[in-house]
């Protein structure tokens, strides 16, 4: 008799058991998912720099209707070479157009020796306008001298640049000519980049038959892999580590509620990239060398995207 009884108790606690386990998931859960959104807004809070301009409140209302009616946007990513002591320079500049309506992406590189007019500066490479006005000024003069509006911008110190694509796991490129840089050997075909070649990869362009235009072709290859992985990542045990890599190497004027709506509304935009190749030439100016775009050029760069963004 009192062993039907032990076995009749212990039947009942399994019920018991389990219900703590799963509550105890559910706390753990929670208490992870809890965590994660604190420290998105933390760094979110950390990359935030938002340009003089967008304190305006007819701005504001601008970019909230680009927003509300899904309209193409601008985004100015700068690749930041900053060492000790040096304001540092741009070394890397691409303007990606995205259309969520047609769920397409322009991806232009601008050649950092091209030769333009810096507001207030006079002609010069396009790269020292980080290096006299910072994020504020290489904004005005990439809109002043392609006539294309620039809603949003990401700087990112090449540093960081490095440690991203390690904390990604490294990134997958196909590459069109074998090379050697930084101790790094880059042979043809596909290549697995850790963050280090992926760097020595983007910055390579003097071995480069094609120069600047080669190294513009590398560095979109390399971000729009990093795009790719990154738009899959789904390792927990990693999210602290990029969190902790973006807030201290990024800065953006872009929000929590626009990094959401972004990834909402546009992140479709990747699987459907095209690229625009700046043309031009080489020439002296002055005992300096630059990258000359006739106006002819800046014209036809300037219909393309506007077309896109006005694509239905």
């Amino acid at each position: 008799m009192s062993t039907r009884m032990e076995k009749s108790k212990k039947k009942r606690k399994w019920p018991l058991w389990l219900g703590s386990i799963f509550i105890a998931i559910l706390l753990i859960v929670g208490a992870t998912i809890f965590y994660i959104w604190n420290q998105i807004n933390s760094t979110v809070d950390t990359m935030h720099n938002p340009l003089s301009r967008d304190n305006d409140p007819e701005r504001q209302k601008e970019l909230e209707a680009i927003f509300k009616d899904t309209k193409a946007v601008n985004v100015l990513l700068l690749g930041v070479d900053e060492r000790s002591g040096d304001k540092g320079r741009s070394d890397t500049m691409i303007l990606l157009s995205l259309n969520p309506k047609t769920n397409a992406m322009k991806m232009i590189s601008i050649p950092r020796d091209t030769y333009v007019n810096i507001p207030g500066r006079g002609k010069d490479k396009i790269n020292h306008a980080y290096a006299f006005g910072d994020v504020e000024l290489s904004v005005q003069t990439v809109e002043e001298n392609f006539d294309i509006p620039v809603h949003y911008y990401a700087s990112v110190n090449m540093e960081g640049f490095k440690q991203g694509i390690d904390a990604l796991g490294g990134v997958t490129v196909t590459n069109k000519t074998a090379f050697s840089q930084g101790g790094s050997e880059f042979p043809k075909g596909d290549v697995q980049l850790n963050g280090e070649q992926a760097l020595d990869y983007i910055r390579m362009r003097k071995n480069d038959p094609r120069g600047d235009l080669g190294r513009n072709e590398r560095q979109r290859a390399v971000i729009m892999a990093a795009i790719n992985k990154g738009a899959s990542f789904s390792s927990i045990t990693k999210f602290g580590d990029i969190l902790t890599i973006l807030g201290d190497n990024v800065k953006t004027n872009l929000d929590m509620d626009d990094m959401q709506t972004l990834f909402s509304n546009y992140r479709n935009t990747r699987n459907n990239i095209s690229t625009i190749e700046i043309k031009g030439n080489g020439q002296m100016i002055g005992g300096i060398w630059f990258y000359v775009v006739p106006e002819s050029e800046f014209s036809r760069v300037q219909s393309e995207i506007k077309t896109h963004m006005d694509g239905k």
